[in-house]
């Protein structure tokens, strides 16, 4: 065993000690959602029937995330063959390549990559290509909002692959965009066979051979910087907190905040318009902290018991129409919620018995679809609390809330020094020990010279 000797100051080799350590713990805590701690994305292989070189599988893809959704264009799943395998049909999905089949001369198959890429069918596909829970445009609702509609299948016939449970090779490199990265996905695990019961209740069967993979989402991987921030203000203060600046992006660096567009511009139009663009890079309107998305939480008005606060989500991104958008609010005061008025409800309990944190949502058909940047760019409600005596208070920022997501991406807070204050308590900061001394000294050499 070899002995290490450092020569530098012991902090600087306490640092470059634990520097190993805590890259590999951050590696491992970047896509942990402490809000929603066993959220992730299963994508589960079940074997239906053996064919003449292989076989028949139905994927399913499980959104067992709470609150975070797949939205348009949708989700892709690509994968490695661990041998060389090759798709010979689909049903309810298809490859985005059919890859190099020239060495096939009759039966011509679907897909012959490596790494083959499957995307889901459009909605109004012919009914003789479809599956149940396939054809959505690869747009899967949130486990909280939609569980029905938080699934996913296609059917594909794979040769080349052996035909008996110890000949197949699980597939490797599983990967999932949705439709751009954030998402890790695990090695896929062989598990007990899947059991189906038949329509008449009266008789399971199973499948051949399951396997999962498990894909969990970081933040950090889908973009470089926020997507969302939070705005404040009070019916007992004028001032109002914006977002903080640069909370998304600075004007004028574009490689880092991407494009920033006037809406006074006669060009806006033209900007608007432009295809050559990527739909999922955003054109923000120019503002102070370029987020595409602001959320402003207003507290209105105060009852005897009860008091009504005001939320507020404005979109920004002039290419970004948001569908089924949802908001997560973590505040010690939900337990105590009344009612809310023009959005949809629900409580989640990461901590158990603790209802502090609520996911609300737009009614269908009414306003849970979030326009893009522009004057009906907003949706709104209000929220009305009852007043737990032994909690409620508006001092100190109470009133305010503590974490805010959009579409399950925490957003930017200003911080807690700069949240309205009460009008008796000034600017919300202590005396300090040096002004109460300087005072009392002046009042005691006031009753020296009376």
């Amino acid at each position: 065993m070899k002995m290490v000797f450092c020569f530098l100051p012991i902090v600087q080799c306490m640092f470059f000690f634990f520097l190993p350590f805590s890259t590999f713990f951050t590696s491992i805590t970047e896509a942990y959602d402490p809000l929603d701690p066993n959220g992730n994305i299963t994508i589960k292989w079940d074997v239906m029937s053996w064919t003449a070189d292989g076989y028949v599988a139905v994927v399913t893809v499980n959104n067992f995330q709470q609150y975070r959704h797949i939205s348009a264009p949708g989700w892709s799943i690509g994968w490695t063959w661990a041998k060389k395998e090759v798709i010979w049909s689909m049903v309810g999905g298809q490859t985005t390549e059919q890859g190099d089949c020239s060495k096939f001369k009759e039966n011509i198959p679907h897909c012959c990559k490596k790494d083959p890429t499957v995307v889901d069918l459009l909605p109004g596909t012919p009914y003789n290509q479809q599956i149940a829970n396939c054809c959505k445009g690869g747009v899967l609702s949130s486990w909280a909002q939609d569980p029905i509609n938080a699934v996913a299948a296609f059917q594909l016939s794979v040769g080349s692959a052996g035909t008996t449970n110890k000949t197949v090779k699980v597939p490797k490199n599983f990967t999932l965009k949705a439709p751009g990265p954030g998402y890790t996905c695990g090695p896929a695990k062989i598990v007990t066979p899947t059991q189906f019961r038949l329509g008449d209740k009266r008789r399971v069967t199973q499948a051949f051979m399951t396997w999962n993979v498990t894909c969990t989402y970081s933040q950090f991987l889908a973009q470089r910087t926020p997507t969302c921030c939070v705005s404040l203000s009070s019916f007992y203060n004028d001032t109002i907190i914006p977002c903080p600046t640069c909370s998304c992006g600075c004007q004028g660096n574009s490689s880092q905040s991407g494009d920033c567009a006037d809406p006074d511009s006669p060009h806006l139009a033209s900007s608007v318009s432009n295809t050559g663009k990527n739909r999922l890079t955003p054109l923000v309107q120019c503002t102070r902290h370029m987020c595409p998305i602001r959320v402003h939480w207003h507290i209105k008005l105060n009852y005897k018991e009860y008091w009504r606060v005001k939320v507020t989500v404005t979109n920004f991104n002039y290419r970004m129409n948001y569908s089924d958008w949802n908001l997560v609010i973590k505040h010690p005061n939900f337990d105590n919620l009344y009612r809310p008025y023009s959005f949809n409800y629900k409580s989640i309990t990461p901590y158990g018995t603790i209802n502090d944190t609520a996911m609300l949502w737009g009614i269908k058909f009414y306003n849970d679809f979030l326009m893009q940047a522009g004057p009906i760019g907003n949706v709104q409600s209000e929220l009305l609390f009852r007043k737990d005596k032994s909690t409620f208070t508006f001092e100190k920022g109470w009133a305010f809330p503590t974490r805010v997501y959009f579409n399950g991406d925490n957003c930017v807070m200003p911080p807690p020094d700069a949240y309205p204050w009460l009008p008796n308590t000034g600017s919300g900061k202590e005396p300090s020990l040096l002004a109460m001394v300087t005072v009392s000294l002046v009042a005691l050499l006031f009753e020296a010279y009376a």
